[in-house]
């Protein structure tokens, strides 16, 4: 029999207007349901209508506006029946709740066993006996879910785009009914610890909780397993006893494993993982089961000389290349679009998301994080410390939870979402506080949890705090008066910044430290993703409907962006323009903010692009959109990432060489390249590479050139010793160099550093059109088809940031997701090129598969 049942399925909505009765006569089978809409759980509510088709096509245009919110405020009804087995009824019977929006009374077969005063908090996770309430056969299940209000501490999406309606109320987590015979293993946990400088042998402590159900003293055995290693050791109970129970490494020399095979961030190494299983029996009957996966690790943190906290895995430092997650809208995510978001995350070069709220309506968003090798940071949202989102007033440095009865509600939620994820090796660092420092009570609160139940991680008391004293983003100076400064900044950009911020700003968002969140601006996605968003009617100009779809406040407009475009590439006249001038400055903007990480590494820690995707089609803080179609930003962020990489400065006009592998490069050589607008070659030299692993070195400052363009190309290839190409870099650029004015005045707070003057790069627009050769096949590997291409340029001139698209023959579109090893290049004259993207079969629909190529000067085909 199995130990667990998910209730996923079979579930009804409905208002608490309509089904106006008590949850004694909603749970009960003679009920009728007839007329409630039809459900699964987890779900908002919501989401559920839009299933229904009671609302339709609502991320698209303004539709979100015709869904009355009016009707969410008050409580709706979950309703669900499901048989229980005479082998289930004899067992002890749980059930929990993962995650309900806001609170809940909760009813099963007529009797109320859950208040709203216990189901109360969006991140409390509750588990209740049920054995006396269960009955053999049909049993009713009804929770009336009552929605958040203004100053309850609720999922929320902050500037970052409109609020869903419902406020995500609903069952947005698992409910799952568990059986035992009378003694539960609840929350297994592996610590790992080991010899950083020789990890030969990693010593493993396990520990799980044991709850004993009945009245009675139990005596059983509690059995471990761990690939091939077992342990166990006996255990007696009390009655209703909750006993924590430990293997140690030195009572249980089996879990001193030799040669352990380490969990490596992306890029650096595997990331493997284990299974620990774990059994209680009682008379050599099996009462209960546990499993988790877990990796043998170790995270450090350390502080640099410049006084700004970084981290490392196994002993490494790892600078931290990341972008901020957020859920669907609706928490709508499935786990095959989780998949394909992950793996973009992967494909970009990136080894961390940062989760600035606790996502995820189960785990394998986490999962996948640990199984692909992606960093996690794990916390609060900056949702709760600002009047605006909370609801309530705040206090300047706490935000809103400061009350005796708030602090309890949180650190409660806080210990269970710990005994939630912490298993996952992916999560490197707790984040309490996220714009602000938690109340002194409630650090408190944190380190006991932290001290109980993991001492594995470090934890930052606020993801700002290092220039804090510059009231960028909060009124006064971040700092815990119990941990001091967290050590790490968050001073912006949020708005458009050219290339050169990154490389000479010394005092905000530039590269130094670690910056948790930051970005270079709006990121409009590609025209056909603009399609499915905006009315056809409303395409052009730029309109109040593609304002809908921006974030808040400061970010409702893409004013800045427009002048951007229009002042380094010209004036779009079109739609079809400005998607093409965005991707191209997307990119542009996208590359450098990386890539001075990646030259400053050591002096920088860190950086956290604001952000990865989006809660819905949206305009801003993107690398791809919600119909998972990359934008510029995405490939520009890919190059960037490179952990072999050739970049340019531009502060000092110089040519840098990264290896952020952990293995030496010798006897290779880069080639460096200057072209003018007209593909006139004015520079080329080599410069042979030698190099340390985990390391940036200058290795050439490019000249000044006279009577050069204004428009100009500067080509970067690193070889091998074989003369093989390893990767290769090319930059437009302008004589005429971006001006960033400090002394800007803003009347509410300087969310990022205006333009006094912007490139020129225009001459871009009258390079001459270029015909490509190209020769491509389809062939299929397993569940994926491969379109292997082989591009020429034959022309004289550059074939100038090409893109590479595959779509179905018929209807057009775009099969996503789909993976280029590259995209937006550039071809010199008589260059070739072979370059490969992988999609899923499935992806394809039924419809023949073709090679679509454009480009900024290149004919279409």
């Amino acid at each position: 029999m199995a130990f667990k049942k998910k209730l996923s399925v079979n579930w009804k909505l409905q208002s608490s207007e309509k089904a106006d009765l008590s949850g004694k006569e909603i749970s009960i089978p003679e009920y009728r349901s007839n007329d409630w809409y039809h459900a699964s759980v987890p779900s908002t509510v919501l989401a559920t209508l839009v299933d229904n088709h009671v609302y339709r096509d609502p991320y698209f245009g303004k539709n979100m506006e015709k869904i009355p919110p009016e009707q969410f405020n008050v409580p709706w009804w979950y309703r669900t029946e499901f048989d229980l087995s005479p082998e289930q009824i004899n067992k002890t019977v749980l059930i929990s709740f993962d995650g309900i929006n806001y609170k809940a009374n909760i009813w099963l077969n007529s009797k109320q066993i859950v208040t709203s005063q216990t189901a109360n908090g969006a991140f409390r996770r509750i588990k209740f006996d049920i054995t006396e309430n269960i009955i053999p056969g049909k049993n009713v299940l009804a929770v009336e879910v009552i929605p958040p209000k203004p100053g309850d501490f609720s999922i929320g999406f902050v500037d970052w785009n409109l609020d869903p309606p419902d406020n995500n109320m609903g069952i947005f987590r698992d409910v799952t009914l568990h059986f035992n015979s009378g003694v539960s293993v609840e929350n297994p946990f592996v610590e790992t610890h080991f010899n950083t400088e020789i990890p030969k042998q990693a010593a493993l402590t396990v520990t799980t909780e044991l709850v004993n159900y009945t009245n009675k003293t139990v005596s059983g055995i509690l059995k471990g397993a761990i690939d091939k290693l077992l342990f166990s050791k006996p255990v007696t109970l009390a009655p209703g006893e909750l006993k924590c129970v430990s293997f140690t490494p030195e009572e249980f020399l089996e879990l001193n494993i030799l040669k352990p095979q380490l969990w490596w961030p992306n890029n650096l190494g595997n990331p493997s993982l284990y299974k620990l299983e774990l059994f209680f029996e009682i008379n050599k009957e099996v009462s209960d089961f546990n499993e988790v996966a877990f990796g043998i690790r170790k995270v450090e943190d350390y502080i640099n000389e410049g006084g700004h906290r970084g981290f490392k895995i196994n002993g490494h430092k790892v600078l931290i290349k990341g972008a901020g997650w957020t859920d669907d809208l609706f928490l709508q995510d499935t786990h095959e679009s989780l998949e394909a978001q992950i793996a973009y995350v992967k494909h970009m070069n990136l080894n961390c998301i940062r989760l600035e709220g606790f996502w995820g309506k189960d785990q394998k968003l986490y999962d996948l994080c640990d199984q692909n090798g992606i960093l996690i940071m794990a916390g609060w949202s900056c949702h709760w410390e600002h009047e605006q989102y909370l609801g309530k007033p705040i206090d300047p440095r706490y935000g809103g939870i400061t009350e005796p009865e708030e602090i309890n509600l949180i650190a409660q939620s806080w210990e269970d979402q710990i005994l939630w994820v912490r298993n996952h090796p992916s999560i490197f660092v707790w984040t309490v506080g996220s714009d602000m420092v938690p109340h002194p009570e409630l650090e408190k609160k944190y380190i006991e949890t932290f001290n109980k139940y993991d001492r594995t991680r470090p934890y930052l008391n606020s993801t700002g705090g290092v220039g804090s004293e510059q009231g960028i983003i909060t009124e006064t100076e971040i700092v815990s008066e119990i941990s001091g400064s967290s050590r790490v900044k968050m001073l912006g950009p949020y708005a458009y910044t050219p290339p050169i911020y990154w490389y000479t700003n010394k005092n905000l968002g530039g590269a130094y430290g670690f910056n948790t969140e930051t970005c270079p601006g709006a990121n409009v996605p590609a025209l056909e993703s603009i399609k499915k968003m905006i009315p056809e009617n409303h395409l052009w100009p730029v309109n109040k409907i593609w304002e809908f779809h921006c974030g808040k406040n400061d970010f409702s407009t893409l004013d800045r962006y427009q002048k951007a475009i229009s002042a380094r590439y010209g004036k779009a006249s079109d739609v079809t323009e400005f998607a093409k001038k965005a991707q191209l400055l997307n990119y542009e903007l996208m590359r450098p903010m990386f890539e001075a990480f990646q030259a400053n590494k050591y002096i920088a820690t860190g950086i956290i692009q604001w952000m990865l995707n989006s809660a819905w089609p949206n305009m801003y803080w993107q690398l791809y959109d919600t119909f998972l179609m990359p934008n510029g930003a995405f490939y520009g962020t890919k190059k960037a990432c490179e952990p072999i990489h050739l970049l340019y400065n531009y502060g000092t006009h110089s040519v840098y060489m990264i290896n952020d592998t952990i293995k030496e490069i010798k006897n290779h050589w880069a080639q460096i390249r200057i072209f003018n607008i007209n593909s006139s070659e004015i520079f080329n030299e080599t410069v042979k590479i030698n190099t340390k692993g985990e390391s940036s070195s200058a290795i050439l400052e490019l000249p000044d050139f006279k009577n050069i363009t204004t428009t100009y190309f500067l080509d970067l290839r690193l070889h091998d010793e074989k003369g093989n190409e390893i990767t290769n870099n090319f930059y437009w650029l302008s004589t005429k160099e971006d001006v960033l004015d400090y002394e800007a005045e803003f009347e509410d707070w300087p969310f990022y550093t205006p333009s006094k003057e912007y490139a020129d790069l225009s001459q871009l627009n009258t390079m001459p059109k270029v015909s490509l050769a190209v020769n491509y096949n389809f062939e299929v590997t397993g569940d994926k088809q491969v379109v292997k291409v082989v591009l020429k340029n034959p022309a004289d001139k550059i074939a100038f940031f090409i893109d590479l698209n595959v779509a179905g023959k018929k209807s057009g579109k775009t099969i996503l997701p789909l993976f280029w090893d590259d995209n937006y290049f550039s071809l010199l004259p008589g260059e070739t090129k072979e370059i490969n993207a992988t999609y899923a079969i499935k992806d394809m629909g039924n419809e023949e598969p073709v090679l679509n190529i454009s480009g900024w000067n290149v004919e279409e085909k």
